[in-house]
Order: C-alpha cells, then structure tokens, then sequence
C-alpha cells in the first residue's frame, strides 16, 4: 500500500486518519494542503477515486464565497476552479494508488490492501 494523505495540520479527521494508519503500523506520506496543494493530475485521481467532484466539496467549509462559485458554475469549469480552490476540499483525502477517499473513512480503508 501507498497510502497519501492529504490534509491540514489543524484538522481533527485527518488527525485521526494518520492516527489509523499509525495503530496498523502502514507508511502514510502527509502531505498538507496549507503548504502543498494537490497537482492538476493529482485532482483528477482523486476526483475520480472518489466518483466525482460533489463527493470531494465540504459543504461545512469556511468559504463558503468560494464552495456557491464551484457548486454553481458548469461541470466543464469546476475542476479548475476546485484546483485554485482546495480550502473547500473534505479533509482528509487519502489515496491509495487509484482508490481514494474524502473525509475520516476507516470502514473503507480496512478493505484496502
């Protein structure tokens, strides 16, 4: 397993996502939204992994200026602007090759292998 997690510091899930890898003893690589923003190919795995943009968006984040732009403007052009936008992302994104998550899932990692 290659497990990525992506995720801020000060995020409870993504805290309690590292905290579920550590306790089985499986390498995780931290990578924290606040420094590092996922690449444009990086996205695009995600978005897929996870079965579309809607699934990556916190409805609860704190701008929600920037989540009604990317929640109202057409399909074609949420990508990019989820790209110049991650602040809405659901924390944490964790990625395993292909598969990928979005928020605290531990009922579908336990099936990763």
């Amino acid at each position: 397993m290659n497990i990525q997690i992506f995720g801020t510091n000060k995020c409870f899930d993504t805290k309690k996502a590292q905290r579920y890898f550590k306790e089985r003893n499986i390498k995780v690589q931290f990578i924290n939204l606040k420094e590092k923003e996922m690449a444009k190919g990086e996205l695009r795995s995600v978005i897929q992994g996870v079965g579309g943009i809607e699934k990556l968006i916190d409805p609860n984040c704190r701008d929600q200026d920037a989540l009604a732009l990317i929640r109202y403007i057409s399909d074609s052009e949420k990508e990019e602007k989820l790209l110049a936008n991650q602040q809405v992302l659901k924390t944490p994104v964790v990625r395993n090759g292909k598969l990928a998550t979005a928020g605290y899932q531990p009922d579908i990692w336990k099936n990763w292998n």
